[in-house]
């Protein structure tokens, strides 16, 4: 049995103990957020740099246009499994697929929105620059190999599930006319965005590369 004396004396070094280690752990949690703000400052200026470099023009003519001049369908890139199911399969959770390779079960988070959904029916595939928006940007001059290449990317950050009605708000339009619904993720779309034009060599117009750094500026 410990003695009172001995029970008072392990009680005070406690006592001593407990506040050394919540300033140790508050110093960690405070460095990890500066660390975690250079990390997004860097990223940002590294867009801002790669944004700099790319041409400026006026938008080419929508004519001639159509979806099948990129994606008459999906490419297939692992044995039965195209580059949509590739996508759903990478970007839910507990994704269950059929013999074909068809998520039939799963849970997804919409970056655009915010929204979780737990049916494949109310996600969408979209490509963050979407494929008129790139003909308009350049893409109209490639071959068709070129454009297949560019709707069926699982490299660059162009594929991205996402709830079919933020898809279907966005449509075809660029970060001058649409942005994500939810702010957060302004910094990362911008960040894509940039990323995808600069390894295709799409130029930006004026307006889309105003509106591109508004949003970087959430970094």
């Amino acid at each position: 049995m410990i003695s009172m004396g001995r029970a008072v004396h392990v009680a005070l070094l406690a006592l001593l103990v407990m506040p050394i280690s919540i300033v140790i752990a508050g110093s960690q949690a405070a460095a990890a957020q500066p660390r975690k703000r250079l990390s997004a400052d860097a990223g940002a200026a590294a867009a801002r740099r790669t944004l700099a470099q790319l041409k400026v023009a006026r938008p080419l003519s929508i004519r001639g246009y159509s979806h099948r001049r990129f994606q008459p369908r999906w490419a297939h890139h692992k044995g039965r499994c195209d580059a949509r199911e590739t996508v759903l399969a990478r970007d839910g959770r507990r994704v269950r697929k059929n013999a074909a390779c068809h998520p039939v079960k799963g849970v997804w988070y919409s970056p655009y929105d915010g929204k979780r959904l737990k049916s494949e029916r109310l996600v969408d595939v979209d490509h963050v620059v979407p494929l008129s928006y790139a003909w308009r940007s350049g893409a109209k001059r490639w071959s068709q190999a070129r454009r297949r290449a560019f709707a069926n990317d699982l490299i660059r950050p162009e594929l991205i599930a996402v709830s079919h009605s933020a898809n279907i708000a966005k449509g075809g339009q660029g970060p001058q006319s649409w942005r994500p619904p939810r702010r957060a993720y302004w910094c990362r779309y911008a960040t894509s965005w940039i990323t995808v034009k600069r390894h295709y060599r799409l130029f930006v117009t004026k307006n889309e590369k105003r509106a591109l750094l508004n949003m970087l500026r959430t970094c």
